[in-house]
């Protein structure tokens, strides 16, 4: 649960990864970067980047699902992302409706309920109906929970969260002095999953971008320099061990 205290965990003495394994992270969040470079190396345009960094989704939710990791939450598309071209934009709307359909029964046949936050409005119809579709079609699903973040900004979501709050003062149904950190997490997109306990971002870049502000307070950082769509599961290993190797104290001095 939200806030919960993990014991300490130490690294596997063999550096594969085995499934259900004790200490692994019930929560992975990843900052997906890299696939227009990825494909400017190449030669190719930003959209062959996309396509690539798509098929890396589908490697790390399987094999987070193999593992037993709980919650896997993935920054696909940030409320600043509308800057970009509109054929870049267009290309990642067309991409998700695509893999929505493509893979829906996959994702009951393999027990994984599909979430999305994010505000709503600015997504296109087809997009929003087609997230709709997967998520009540997986909804009663008992595995793993893969939370796309689209259209996703942290300020973003902490003042929709302020805005409902204020609201329910204003209304006479909350009282002002009630309002507690769990108030405020309950009224996050993430409502109801757990904070995550490992941050991973790829193709080498030192900062957050306006992600799960509030819920990575106390998430491990890990960052890769590789970039997406080379991101496979060796590269995810590589990430959980060195979660595996740190002692997380969330403010306590060890032992006492």
């Amino acid at each position: 649960m939200r806030g919960e205290t993990a014991a300490p965990v130490t690294a596997p003495a063999a550096s594969a990864i085995e499934a259900g394994m004790p200490g692994l992270p019930r929560h992975v969040a990843i900052i997906m970067d890299g696939n227009g470079r990825w494909a400017q190396r190449r030669g190719q345009p930003r959209a062959m980047g996309h396509a690539a960094g798509a098929e890396s989704v589908r490697r790390v939710l399987e094999e987070s699902a193999r593992l037993g990791v709980r919650h896997l939450t993935l920054y696909s598309f940030s409320t600043e992302n509308w800057s970009r071209s509109h054929d870049e934009v267009d290309y990642l709307m067309r991409l998700y409706v695509e893999r929505l359909v493509a893979h829906r029964d996959e994702l009951k046949r393999n027990n994984i309920r599909l979430v999305q936050i994010g505000r709503r409005t600015g997504l296109p119809a087809e997009v929003l109906a087609e997230f709709d579709r997967t998520a009540e079609y997986t909804r009663d699903c008992t595995g793993s929970t893969l939370c796309l973040a689209v259209n996703y900004g942290g300020r973003a979501e902490i003042t929709d969260a302020v805005r409902a709050i204020a609201a329910k003062v204003r209304a006479g149904t909350l009282d002002p002095e009630a309002i507690e950190e769990a108030t405020i997490a309950d009224h996050l997109y993430t409502a109801g999953i757990p904070d995550p306990d490992l941050l991973i971002r790829t193709a080498g870049e030192m900062r957050v971008s306006n992600y799960l502000l509030w819920q990575i307070s106390y998430a491990e950082l890990y960052v890769s320099d590789v970039c997406w769509p080379d991101f496979d599961e060796p590269a995810y290993h590589a990430a959980i061990r060195e979660y595996l190797r740190r002692t997380r104290r969330f403010g306590a001095v060890p032992g006492a």
